[in-house]
């Protein structure tokens, strides 16, 4: 988890200077992001699927090694479309590596110590917060930015040597491979995210889409060894926390990879100092996420998503409506505490729902989930942001001016891209709030409490 999370928050911070070294475009900029989703969205249910047949372990191994090899050739990139082919590499090894990491805690851990286990998880989510942006940000002040994913090297081989001595291997061996439900679910779900990253209506890739997993959920419904069991859905507890994580990861998305640029291009943050000006967010994550386990004993986990993702909205609107880095500060650590009440709560509701047999490919549509709702995040939200950035500059500007706020500045645009730019960041904030909003009401109405259990049988009297 700790590499994946380090990769992602480095990238969004290494973004300015992709743009002046490598001179990559806003399209270029997008499809560094979007090539890694569009791979690892469209493999995880398939490499899910597998590591319960084949071994979790083994499958986190290989998916490191993946990611780490990936990195080393992002690393000798010298153009754009480099780039984005070794971005594309690395969404193949995150696919194969990120089911694994729920799955074995799963599998691994009893009732009893599950939801610690998966608040440690999400602290460990947190801590690569916190570790990317400042290793991250070191980097980029003193050497090139390339070296922010050299730093995937280590940290890969490091958790392959945890992984051989510290994990059991776990697998159900009873799975039978469903070669049908892989290659309908890879075609439909790569066809789907592309064109939501395109937005565009490209007929054929809508067609291939839809036809895809239409086809998928008839083949997997009268399958009689499906790869993902549909009835998964039929639990309230799954399909609620699944969709209130859906609809905050589209909420989110897109405005979080504009604060980074927001720091550095609007307050002139140096890359280090904006990454250590995000910490708050983990931080304060990271200290309720073990509350919000603590409560989960006596609250139930409806209760705890529904009001951690109102707290997250609540950090959203104090960004929409001030300027900067006090209120940032405030509307991140209050974003954090909400995050931290929320997400142990909603990963214990939905892999909770899960049969032990299927963690892999349940953990896999958890995470497909979530970066369907980046993807589309980062793809319609993004297009939203920039263009309310491009009608708020001066109509007698350049028109490249208005693509992008690193030009406008290199152009000497400065002031009004910077006000446009905060125009944007607003806006986004509002939709992210309001999308949190609407993510605690699915969850409110949605969630249930677990049955209660029986009451044990009285011991036989002792004579």
């Amino acid at each position: 988890m700790l590499v994946l999370g380090v990769d992602g928050t480095v990238l969004n911070l290494a973004i300015p200077s992709l743009i002046r070294t490598l001179g990559a475009s806003p399209g270029d900029i997008q499809w560094i992001l979007d090539a890694y989703v569009l791979a690892f969205a469209g493999l995880l249910l398939t490499a899910g699927s597998l590591s319960d047949r084949y071994g979790r372990r083994r499958f986190l191994i290989i998916g490191l090694a993946f990611f780490g090899g990936a990195s080393l050739l992002a690393v000798l990139a010298s153009e754009p479309w480099q780039l984005i082919g070794a971005r594309a590499l690395m969404g193949v090894g995150g696919s194969i590596l990120m089911p694994s990491t729920l799955s074995i805690l799963m599998t691994v851990f009893d009732e009893a110590e599950r939801r610690k286990a998966m608040a440690a998880w999400s602290a460990v989510a947190m801590v690569s917060v916190i570790a990317g942006p400042t290793l991250g940000g070191f980097l980029l002040d003193h050497y090139w930015w390339g070296s922010v994913f050299l730093l995937n090297v280590p940290i890969a081989g490091l958790a392959i040597v945890a992984a051989f001595v510290l994990m059991p291997e776990t697998r159900s061996s009873g799975r039978r491979i469903d070669p049908v439900g892989v290659v309908l679910s890879v075609v439909g779900l790569t066809a789907a995210v592309y064109v939501i990253i395109e937005r565009e209506w490209n007929v054929g890739g809508i067609a291939t889409a839809v036809v895809a997993l239409g086809a998928f959920v008839v083949w997997e419904v009268r399958s009689a060894h499906p790869m993902l069991p549909l009835e998964l859905f039929r639990n309230r507890n799954f399909s609620g926390a699944s969709f209130s994580i859906l609809l905050m990861s589209f909420g989110a998305g897109a405005v979080m990879l504009m604060l980074t640029q927001y720091l550095q291009f609007v307050l002139g943050y140096g890359p280090m100092k904006a990454g250590l000006a995000l910490l708050p967010y983990a931080v304060a994550a990271a200290l309720f996420n073990g509350l919000g386990a603590a409560l989960g004993q006596r609250v139930s986990n409806r209760v705890l998503v529904g009001a951690g993702l109102l707290v997250m909205a609540g950090g959203f609107a104090v960004l929409a409506t001030t300027t900067g880095y006090l209120p940032v500060l405030t509307g991140l650590m209050v974003m954090g505490v909400g995050g931290g009440l929320a997400g142990p709560a909603a990963y214990a509701s939905l892999m909770g729902a899960i049969p032990v047999e299927h963690a892999g490919v349940g953990s896999a549509l958890n995470d497909t989930v979530q970066q369907v709702g980046l993807a589309m995040s980062i793809a319609i939200l993004g297009s939203v942001l920039a263009g309310v950035f491009t009608s708020a500059m001066p109509a007698g500007v350049p028109a490249a001016a208005k693509e992008s706020i690193g030009d406008a500045i290199r152009l000497g645009f400065a002031e009004p891209a910077k006000a446009a730019f905060t125009d944007a960041v607003h806006l986004g904030a509002w939709v992210g709030g309001g999308f949190c909003v609407a993510a605690a009401l699915l969850a409110l109405a949605v969630l249930r409490p677990p049955a209660p259990a029986a009451a044990p049988e009285p011991e036989p009297e002792r004579v």
